[in-house]
This record gives structure tokens, C-alpha cells and sequence, in this order.
């Protein structure tokens, strides 16, 4: 059945942390969000299995919808090869191929108790699959990983040993910090981390996952072209709907196409600064070379004065 109840809505404090990948396990790569390409799949499964896995292809993830052409097929069918895929009993994490646009539209046709009772797996995608995060965050109580597209994003070694490390070796990269990572105001701040890419987040605003972060979150946030002005409204739009008085500390990504980069710390600083909360700038993940992952729902350490994030744990278990 598609479209089964979202169920109560859970803070992400203690979610679980699904297992950590091993040679031979059987992964699944789906498109929740826009056409990919026979060359973006290739290179997908490519990487999938150059890490030794075996790897289960959505039955529509070549599709394309027949009059919305931004969009890997129909809702439903998108819907339909993911909930397969989280339910396949033999598949330890579920990939997204690519971002674009789409995930938003099909998450509420989700057959959330059927993924409960599947039980934890690793979600990886980053971009438009922040959607998925927020609702897989308050669905399923499950940590998932903010992470490059395999289809499209890991064309560069250092995103790429850095999914393979969180996925397979989780101990080795509880650290997180990129190679231009500064930082503003100081001191600590302990949380859950919450967040993903900005306009996802702010389009969500009145839906049923657009929970404000609890007390005690650390938020990250990411986009790509956005001007200035447009993340000034989103940003505004997050405030207004009280999205922020819980968050302890904020790590920024990155701003690829979003004007300078002191246009977007200006505005960010306008309009955040009054909270007195550390921040991390350029802190290496989103549409960047080399971006990192990030495990949304993962308890954290930010330090201002060292300019760093660290996970007080490994991210999978």
C-alpha cells in the first residue's frame, strides 16, 4: 500500500543508527526526484560496485514523466521503487541517484508503516532529498546521511573516500571539517544535528514533517544558486515560523552560485547573528568539490574555537 500514515511526530534525539555497510551487502539506488540518464545510472551502479556491492536498480529509475519533464516519472511510481527498495529484505541502504527536483511531491505517497517494520537503513542523498531526511527523520526515528548523489556528485576522490569511509569505516571520520572551515563567535554547542539544503527546508514550512528543530539542535544548511536576496526571504521565512529558537550552534556549507560569498555572510549574519549561537562557515558539504557527509540525526559537538564538527559517535552502527 502507498500512502500509509506519517504516524506521531518524533524528536530526532536518540534516533537509531542504521548498520554499517560490508563488502557484499546488496544496496538499492532509486530517483525520488529528477531524470537520470543511462550514463548518470552506469556511473552510479559504477562506483556501488567498484565498493564491492551488489547493487538492486528501481524499476523506474530511466523513466520519465510524460508531460513533466524535470521529473523522474510519475509520483507514484517514484514513490513505489523506494518504498521496494527500504522494504527489500536483503537491502542494507537505500541510494538517491540524483537531486534536481521531485522528492517533495512524492514523499506523503511513503508506505511509512511498511518502512517501520523494515526496520533501519542507511539513506544517502543529499540536495533535493532533503525532504526525505526531514520525513524518514520524524517517520522512522532512523539517522541518514546528507550525502553527494552517486549518479552525479562523487566525480571527485575526496567526496568519494569520504561517503565510502562513513559508509564502511564510520569510527575513521567522526570529525568534520572542510579545507576552508572558519568560524564565528565562540565556544561549544552539543546537539542533534537537523537541516540540509535551505529552500528545501523552507518550502516545507506547513507540511506535515516541518517540525521546528527541538531544543538542543545543531543546524547545517547548504544550497546552490540561490542569490543573496532569495536566501534572505527563506531564511526570514524559517525565522517567522519559529524554526530557530532551539538551535544551539549552525554549520554552514556551501554557496556554490549564490552570489559572493560576503553577500550571503552578510545576510546570514543579519538575520541569524541575534542568536548568539556559534557558527561554522564553508564547513565542505553541499554542491562543493570534495563535499563531506553529513549524518542528520547524529548527536554532535560544534566548536567554534577549532573550528570543527564532531560526532560523538560513529555515524552507523
Amino acid at each position: 500500500m502507498i500512502g500509509g500514515p506519517r504516524g506521531p511526530v518524533r524528536v530526532p534525539e536518540g534516533r537509531t543508527r542504521p548498520r554499517r555497510l560490508r563488502e557484499g551487502d546488496t544496496v538499492a539506488l532509486v530517483a525520488p526526484a529528477g531524470p537520470v540518464t543511462n550514463e548518470q545510472l552506469a556511473r552510479g551502479v559504477g562506483v556501488l560496485e567498484s565498493w564491492g556491492l551488489t547493487v538492486r536498480v528501481g524499476d523506474h529509475v530511466l523513466d520519465r514523466h510524460p508531460t513533466l519533464p524535470y521529473l523522474a516519472g510519475r509520483d507514484a511510481d517514484r514513490a513505489a521503487d523506494l518504498v521496494e527498495a527500504w522494504c527489500h529484505p536483503d537491502v542494507r541502504a537505500v541510494f538517491c541517484a540524483r537531486g534536481g527536483y521531485g522528492a517533495h511531491r512524492m514523499v506523503d505517497l511513503l508506505d511509512w508503516p511498511a518502512m517501520a517494520e523494515a526496520g533501519p537503513k542507511a539513506l544517502v542523498g543529499g540536495s533535493d532529498a532533503t525532504a526525505l531526511h526531514t520525513a524518514f527523520g520524524q517517520a522512522l526515528d532512523v539517522v541518514t546521511l546528507f550525502a553527494p548523489m552517486v549518479s552525479t556528485a562523487l566525480l571527485d576522490d575526496e567526496a568519494r573516500r569520504h561517503l565510502h569511509a562513513t559508509l564502511f569505516d564510520p569510527a575513521s571520520v567522526t570529525t568534520l571539517i572542510g579545507p576552508a572551515t572558519t568560524s564565528s563567535g565562540h565556544g561549544r554547542a552539543t546537539g542533534t544535528l537537523v537541516g540540509g539544503t535551505l529552500s528545501l527546508l523552507a518550502a516545507e514550512v506547513g507540511t506535515l514533517d516541518a517540525v521546528p528543530p527541538p531544543d538542543g539542535s545543531i543546524l547545517v544548511l547548504e544550497d546552490v544558486t540561490e542569490a543573496p536576496y532569495r536566501l534572505d526571504g527563506m531564511l526570514t521565512h524559517l525565522q517567522r515560523a519559529g524554526w530557530f529558537t532551539g538551535v544551539t550552534g549552525i554549520a554552514l556549507g556551501s554557496w556554490e552560485r549564490c552570489g559572493p560569498l560576503e553577500e550571503v555572510k552578510a545576510v546570514v549574519s543579519d538575520l541569524l547573528g541575534a542568536l548568539g549561537v556559534p557558527v561554522l562557515w564553508e564547513l565542505g558539504f553541499g554542491h562543493c568539490a570534495g563535499s563531506l557527509t553529513v549524518p542528520l540525526g547524529a548527536e554532535a559537538v560544534l566548536d567554534a574555537d577549532d573550528a570543527t564538527l564532531t560526532l560523538t559517535g560513529p555515524a552507523l552502527s
